[in-house]
């Protein structure tokens, strides 16, 4: 039986955050990501984690039990270009069993399967996107 959607309060301890965010069920308090926290890098596309409830009924990560498959890239979206110069980049992306998101209207998030064809710096480049990488120290 397919699990469904759930919305969970998530602490991360690590971080010292708490998101709300919507996961997809697939276990006693066992989740995978579905998109990408924007504020937690350890948490992205297909990301796999246990949890427990803590005292304030929070669900509190206890291990990564799976990894993400994916490379994921955060970028600063710059406002000279458009949504369309972006989606260019996003569709063959999501063609190729990647995906895509932007956050607050300026920050985008990829993710690039490990066998994708292209690269990423050189489509960018062929599209004149410069665009600020966000790394996380």
């Amino acid at each position: 039986m397919e699990k469904e959607l759930v919305k969970i309060e998530l602490y991360d301890k690590r971080e010292k955050s708490t998101i709300i965010m919507y996961v997809k069920e697939i276990g006693e308090n066992k989740f995978r990501m579905i998109d990408n926290a924007l504020f937690n890098c350890r948490l992205t596309l297909g990301t796999e984690f246990q949890t427990r409830i803590n005292k304030e009924g929070k669900h509190e990560i206890i291990k990564i039990t799976k990894e993400s498959e994916f490379i994921t890239l955060t970028f600063f979206l710059s406002p000279q270009y458009t949504e369309s110069d972006y989606r260019v980049l996003g569709d063959e992306l999501i063609k190729k069993g990647g995906f895509w998101q932007v956050d607050f209207g300026g920050i985008a998030t990829i993710n690039i399967p490990k066998d994708f064809e292209y690269d990423v710096d050189r489509i960018m480049s062929d599209l004149d996107l410069n665009l600020s990488e966000i790394i996380d120290d």
